[in-house]
């Protein structure tokens, strides 16, 4: 087996490790409103599986791969769900600077709105996001990133609910767009399957 075959066996198993973990551990059915405002009749809470060790490594292990494909220098996205998500990719050793992007700026000390080391014009980022359903905390980051003038290489999310962010996620960042899973992957049996 050469190298190439070899990584990529190894990211095909970190995916499977990371499809059985949400399923495990993020999945929760019953009727919840989601940030969107929607109503929906599951729910998946990806950092009950990412903020476990088995789903962090594998997690960190593929997004390490991909951010090392696009070039990026920075990953990072809205806070909270993008915490655990940049979080990962350092420690599986990608090569970057984690970022995390406020709602508004702060109005003391260095009312920053992007947190974490300093972003320069040379950064290529990648906006990581956990769960994606209509996009909104993504788009709300790429705006930010934009306004500063940084460079967006691409867009990653742990887990799309196929609900057509993705769409307008990669529209709005002119880069590509990577779920790592989809809700298919986790739940292919719901009712009303591939409508969100």
């Amino acid at each position: 087996m050469d190298v190439v075959d070899e990584n990529t066996s190894d990211l095909a198993k970190a995916r499977d490790l990371l499809v059985g973990e949400l399923r495990e551990h993020a999945l929760v059915l019953g009727e919840v409103t989601l940030t969107s405002g929607a109503k929906a009749d599951y729910y998946v809470d990806a950092k009950r599986a990412i903020l476990l060790p088995a789903g962090f490594a594998a997690l960190g292990r593929l997004l390490a791969a991909q951010v090392s494909e696009w070039g990026a220098t920075a990953v990072g996205g809205m806070t909270m769900g993008a915490d655990p998500v940049a979080c990962a990719a350092l420690a599986a050793g990608a090569p970057v600077k984690a970022f995390f992007v406020r709602k508004d700026a702060k109005t003391h000390g260095l009312q920053r709105r992007i947190e974490g080391p300093p972003l320069t014009g040379a950064d290529r980022c990648v906006v990581v996001e956990d769960v994606v359903t209509t996009g909104g905390s993504t788009l709300a980051a790429i705006e930010a990133l934009q306004q500063d003038g940084h460079e967006i290489c691409g867009v990653i999310s742990v887990l799309d609910r196929l609900a057509g962010g993705g769409d307008a996620i990669e529209r709005a960042a002119g880069a590509p767009y990577l779920a790592l899973t989809t809700i298919d992957d986790i739940y292919p049996e719901r009712p009303h399957a591939r409508a969100g």
